[in-house]
């Protein structure tokens, strides 16, 4: 069999398990019976043909498919490769690698690893004013026949004291009972401080026990285990008050609770989780009183600020060099870089990186460009500060 053919026949084979689950559900909806599924169509497709290829041409096959397939929608295809069976699941997380090691976004976990060093990944943000709702696709700008790539979305929620923007994988479903559930940004009454909450803690081990911040209000026995246990605070973002009113860019500055200063350092590494937790019904362990969020680590934390723009005098206005990413001039351009002092030995080239970039280019479009040390889902609750309004900062 040909190499189109073998791409052609998992396509088959994952439209099959498609069909079998969209039936599964028109009988659910019929009845009010619970429909079980099917236990020997499961076993079957489990240890289908191709359950039983020899490891060494699984091997191969999935690496031709992985690396001729470089970019979505295309790359669906190696998604269908892991769909197949056990094995070949197994094998294709062995072989795709993270975000920072090859440029590329894969599985949904690569939103919450780090982007790549070498080039950001660009990508763009579109708002739905009607219903509150922002969506991250992956792309320069979005397409004619509107078939963007989805990575994350998010929705507006206004309460009494704050503003909360609750990020999904999926752009139907905002319940934090839900498994597409990956965080939230939280705001503070006059929008000028902004904390990053993750629904898994950000290292493993016994970091755990220090971010964890328990939000639950009742036993985990009483509800669905799918609810998330805690928040994790990653990240803060404090905009600078505007005191004497005079008009100019925002000024922000972002404390990354999660990654280290030495991250940017030669030969340094920002941490990079490898799968969503399998089940969040966790035990809680909330921090110490007094203990802040990073302080147990005994580093120095990564710190970012906004590029200080030039003012233009031939057009009167705030300048930043955006290559081209951005066309309109708005107060909710920014740049950041890493804000860091000569005792942090960090080369000069890495200190004048822009690691995250976002601007204004139509009516609700935006473009975000981002790279390591920052994931795609930091990169995106930061973007999403700055579209809370901030009376005091402007």
């Amino acid at each position: 069999m040909t190499f189109k053919g073998i791409v052609r026949e998992l396509k088959e084979i994952t439209d099959g398990i498609g069909n079998v689950s969209i039936r599964g559900r028109n009988w659910h909806n019929r009845g009010r019976s619970h429909i079980a599924p099917d236990q020997a169509t499961c076993h079957s497709l489990e240890q289908g043909r191709w359950a039983n290829l020899p490891p060494e041409l699984l091997l191969d096959i999935i690496r031709r498919v992985e690396a001729s397939e470089t970019s979505w929608p295309a790359r669906t295809v190696v998604l269908f490769c892991a769909a197949v069976c056990r094995s070949w699941r197994e094998v294709t997380k062995e072989i795709v690698q993270t975000p920072e090691q090859c440029g590329k976004l894969t599985f949904p976990i690569s939103l919450k690893q780090p982007g790549s060093r070498d080039t950001p990944f660009q990508c763009f943000i579109k708002r739905d004013s009607a219903t509150s709702t922002f969506g991250l696709f992956f792309g320069l700008t979005p397409s004619e026949n509107e078939n963007d790539k989805l990575l994350l979305a998010a929705k507006k929620i206004r309460r009494a004291t704050c503003t909360e923007f609750v990020i999904s994988l999926v752009a139907d479903d905002f319940s934090r009972a839900s498994n597409a559930y990956v965080g939230k940004l939280r705001s503070n009454f006059l929008g000028t401080k902004f904390i990053i909450y993750d629904s898994q803690p950000p290292c493993d081990g016994a970091a755990k026990a220090k971010y964890c911040r328990s939000t639950r209000r009742f036993h985990s026995k009483q509800v669905s285990p799918r609810v998330p246990a805690c928040n994790y605070s990653i990240a803060t973002v404090s905009y600078e008050l505007s005191v004497l009113r005079t008009r100019g860019p925002r000024r922000l500055h972002c404390v990354m609770h999660s990654i280290p200063i030495s991250s940017i350092q030669e030969g340094g590494t920002a941490p990079t989780p490898k799968s969503f937790p399998q089940s969040s019904d966790d035990h809680s362990f909330p921090l110490p009183p007094g203990l802040k969020d990073g302080e147990f680590s005994g580093e120095e934390l990564l710190s970012l600020k906004n590029k200080s723009p030039r003012w233009h005098e031939q057009l009167q206005c705030w300048c930043l060099n955006f290559r081209g990413r951005v066309t309109v001039a708005s107060v909710k351009n920014f740049q950041l870089v890493a804000a860091v002092e000569p005792h942090h030995n960090v080369p000069a080239a890495e200190q004048e990186k822009v690691i995250l970039q976002f601007g204004k280019i139509g009516k609700d479009i935006f473009t975000m460009d981002y790279r390591y040390p920052l994931s795609a889902f930091q990169a995106f609750a930061i973007c999403l500060s700055s579209f809370d309004t901030k009376p005091a900062c402007e």
